[in-house]
């Protein structure tokens, strides 16, 4: 069913483009990913914000960005379904503040440069994924883990980033006493658990699944751009965090939009 958030905010009949007014949630997506009753919310200028920067991250370290990446809100009512693998597979443009309503304390923003689906096996038969995410100093990921992707994290540039690893217990709660196997760039120890492991630029860690793990930037180190090389992404069905949380946030729409967001894609142009 197709959910959609009505917000209020001054002046919004003003903006032009029927996208503005509301906050459009693509089928697939439970609830629990999304801030109901507008109770928290993110601005559009602070998501459009956050947009921008990780651009501007992604040039300073040539992480080059396809091109449906540079599309306008208006370019997307035009296009056709040459572009559904993008709609389908929900790439492009992201960003989360884990339902938290604090953006620059916990959230990052994030770009799927490519993925298959799970569901749409036939028509999208890649088993992997890749993404740019770009989290800020003093921003926070918190604990999750995967019941189905393995990844791989990497540090592309910038500052450190640390990430903090658990084991799960069979209940899928945090086991906060064994040791965790770690690995990293071809190298396998072990750590003991809620070791944080440290990223410098061109490093890299293996996330199996489920093994909890949050991360955030060492301070003092700056911003980091890291990737992600994973099998398939379902950002809908394959988050298990811990305590629960939302994922994709309902947007007061103060301004009009920069990019659309992966979940906002208008339905193809026949």
């Amino acid at each position: 069913m197709r959910k959609i958030i009505l917000l209020i905010v001054n002046s919004l009949d003003k903006l032009p483009g029927k996208w503005y007014s509301k906050t459009r949630a693509r089928p697939g997506f439970p609830d629990s990913f999304y801030i109901n009753k507008g109770e928290k919310t993110m601005k559009r200028s602070e998501v459009n914000k956050a947009l921008r920067e990780l651009e501007a991250m992604c040039q300073k370290y040539r992480c080059y960005l396809p091109p449906f990446c540079h599309f306008t809100p208006e370019e997307w009512e035009t296009k056709g379904h040459e572009y559904d693998e993008v709609r389908d597979c929900c790439l492009g443009w992201d960003i989360t503040d884990y339902g938290q309503g604090n953006f620059d304390k916990i959230g990052f923003s994030l770009i799927t440069i490519r993925n298959g689906s799970q569901t749409m096996r036939e028509k999208y038969p890649k088993v992997y994924a890749e993404k740019l995410l770009f989290l800020k100093e003093g921003q926070y990921s918190p604990n999750h883990f995967h019941w189905y992707k393995t990844e791989d994290i990497i540090n592309r540039g910038g500052g450190n980033v640390l990430i903090r690893v658990y084991n799960s217990h069979p209940d899928e709660s945090i086991d906060y006493e064994s040791d965790v196997t770690v690995h990293t760039d071809g190298r396998t120890y072990t750590v003991p658990a809620g070791t944080q492991i440290r990223l410098t630029p061109g490093e890299s860690i293996y996330i199996q699944q489920y093994l909890y793990h949050d991360f955030e930037v060492e301070p003092g180190t700056g911003d980091v751009l890291l990737g992600e090389v994973s099998q398939c992404n379902d950002d809908a069905k394959d988050n298990r965090f811990n305590p629960p949380m939302g994922r994709f946030p309902a947007i007061e729409e103060d301004e009009a939009p920069y990019r659309l967001l992966c979940t906002e894609y208008p339905a193809a142009r026949d």
